[in-house]
């Protein structure tokens, strides 16, 4: 059975869905070329295939182990991160001026697609390394760029992203560990964070942990949090890692999934303190640390669809071998593979449909990055900041909701083989568990949509994505032909429930402050379902039109058509069903208070 396959073809579909040759055209991307885009692709899918993949399920079965606080990971896995720096695939986006080669985000999106399909658990490192290196280039000071984005940026160094404590959890404000300032110009930091990924490892020369703490005089609540730099090792004179700093792994997590990924418990300043820098300003460090957790929260959602295409691909390989009953109104005596049972491929073809549509609005708000930071004209640049505000949790929080299905669906159409691990199907859906907890649950991520990008203004970000999508199915469903017209016109009749459903929460809002809560995750799905839809319409004119012109490859294509007509038939009523739940009336608040006590 082969270990993993990039999807090239669909990634080259899905990026110039959403736009990247326009993209490349914008300063400061002109090394973007078709031929450099390419070329990038086939590269990261050889490495993701040929080093990534084959680790994989070792890595799963015999994770790193910690002994007297120091971590060590197997040999294949230093193996393979040694050859990933030394390719450069860590500065794919990476500023030019510290080494990295600044390319688009849209492109870098479906090339984390690939390290995550092949080994989730390894490309989970690299990518905590780039929103590290992007946090401290956006708000560090020239001496801090200076020091840390050449070795975060080559490889050499990796980045962590330290917020949870035990008493904490998502409630930052509760954040404990402190710091406090010295004569030297640094500052001592002190206590405790958990669920730290690669917090300690043996993989690189240096660790740069970015940490939340508050200051002596810092105020309470989440304005009093301030982010610092603590490295592994202190820099020495010459920048290069000197003394061991004040800072230990305690243990690492034992976790349901990822388990080639060391999570680390950290401990700061059993000795006195760790030194630490401050990042920009005190007291607005969880402004700075929003760099990273949403980028975090953007590539969550890329782990979510690239773990469902990683169980879709096993799957329809152990379809398509799987020899078992006769088929449906075969009249042979001959014996069918399950590929062949019309429930089989209902789980197929919905793996594959909502696969393709996580990838597309994912992308599409990767592009959106693109337009927010290097568009020419200011205005272009806000309108694609408002869309990535807006994109960013559903893409987090509906794309890890459906890869948990997804790769449940993968272990179903294994049937009992699915359950024995041996198989490689428990991994997939072991590791795609965390995507809907970390860098914010499903439900975060619904009250984010919900409390700051919808209500805040009064809805105008939101409906003005909505009008966007609303005109472009408004023009597949114009189209003359069958397919395109079908998709089109379902796809709007979701949009038009969701634009129904955002009046429905803003008018609910003014009646009863809870009541867009108790809606936010029934919103999230139905936008996400929408979204999906919105993308999948314009897919198919693509592939149609790629048709008429005889442009694109007739089978693939003609799969791709498909697959949108399946989405228009059979995912868009599933968002109908959260429309309705969100016009129903609430329980009563008493009731549901009094419930739970």
């Amino acid at each position: 059975m082969p270990n993993y396959t990039a999807p090239l073809n669909d990634l080259r579909f899905a990026l110039d869905l959403a736009g990247l040759k326009e993209v490349a055209s914008w300063p400061g991307f002109e090394d973007a070329s078709e031929d450099l885009t390419d070329a990038v692709l086939d590269e990261a899918a050889k490495f993701a295939t040929n080093v990534l993949a084959p680790i994989n399920q070792a890595g799963d079965q015999s994770g790193p182990t910690v002994e007297d606080g120091v971590v060590t990971t197997s040999q294949a896995w230093r193996q393979a991160y040694a050859q990933f720096s030394e390719a450069g695939w860590t500065g794919l986006v990476l500023d030019p001026q510290y080494g990295g080669q600044g390319l688009p985000q849209t492109l870098a999106c479906a090339v984390q697609e690939m390290w995550d399909g092949a080994n989730m658990a390894f490309g989970l490192c690299p990518m905590l390394s780039q929103t590290a290196a992007e946090a401290i280039f956006l708000k560090g000071s020239g001496e801090q760029k200076a020091q840390y984005l050449p070795a975060l940026v080559s490889g050499r160094w990796t980045g962590t992203m330290n917020l949870t404590e035990p008493q904490a959890g998502s409630d930052l404000a509760a954040v404990r560990t402190r710091a406090v300032p010295c004569d030297e110009g640094h500052y001592l930091v002190s206590g405790q964070k958990i669920y730290i990924t690669y917090g300690e490892h043996d993989l690189s020369e240096n660790i740069i942990h970015l940490v939340l703490a508050r200051t002596p005089e810092a105020p309470e609540g989440v304005k009093g949090i301030s982010l610092f730099i603590v490295p592994k090792y202190i820099l020495d004179a010459d920048g290069e890692p000197g003394e061991r700093n004040d800072v230990r792994c305690v243990s690492l997590e034992h976790k349901l999934g990822i388990h080639g990924s060391p999570t680390a418990v950290l401990s700061y300043g059993d000795q006195g303190g760790a030194v630490g820098y401050l990042v920009g300003e005190e007291n607005r460090g969880l402004e700075y640390m929003f760099i990273m957790m949403n980028r975090a929260r953007h590539a969550v959602g890329i782990e979510s669809y690239a773990i469902a295409e990683r169980a879709y691909q096993r799957a329809l390989t152990f379809a398509r071998d799987r020899v078992q009953g006769r088929a449906v109104g075969d009249v042979s005596t001959e014996r069918a593979t399950i590929a062949r049972h019309p429930d089989v491929q209902r789980m197929l073809l919905s793996m594959r449909s909502r696969i393709e549509a996580m990838r597309a609005l994912s992308l599409f708000a990767a592009a959106s990055a693109d337009r927010a930071s290097h568009h020419p004209d200011a205005e272009e640049r806000a309108l694609g900041q408002r869309r990535v505000e807006v994109l960013t949790p559903i893409v987090k929080g509906w794309s890890s909701e459906v890869g948990n299905e997804i790769t449940g669906l993968g272990l179903q159409v294994h049937g009992g083989m699915g359950f024995i691990e041996e198989t490689g199907a428990a991994q997939h859906y072991r590791d795609a568990r965390i995507t809907t907890i970390y860098e914010g649950t499903t439900g975060i991520q619904a009250a984010d949509l919900v409390g700051r990008k919808l209500l805040r203004d009064g809805g105008g970000m939101i409906n003005e994505l909505i009008d966007l999508m609303r005109a472009d199915v408004s023009a597949v469903a114009g189209s003359a032909a069958q397919a395109p017209g079908e998709v089109g016109a379902a796809a709007l009749s979701l949009v038009e429930s969701l634009s129904d459903a955002t009046a429905t929460i803003l008018d609910s809002a003014t009646r009863d402050p809870r009541s867009p809560f108790h809606k936010s995750f029934d919103y999230l799905m139905l936008f996400g379902v929408a979204a999906g839809g919105w993308q999948m319409a314009r897919a198919v004119g693509a592939a149609q039109k790629m048709l008429d012109t005889g442009d694109g490859d007739f089978d693939f294509c003609q799969a791709k058509i498909l697959s949108c007509i399946y989405y228009a038939r059979k995912e868009l009523p599933q968002g109908r069903a959260h429309a309705e739940a969100i016009h129903a009336q609430d329980l009563p608040a008493e009731a549901l208070d009094q419930w739970v006590a």
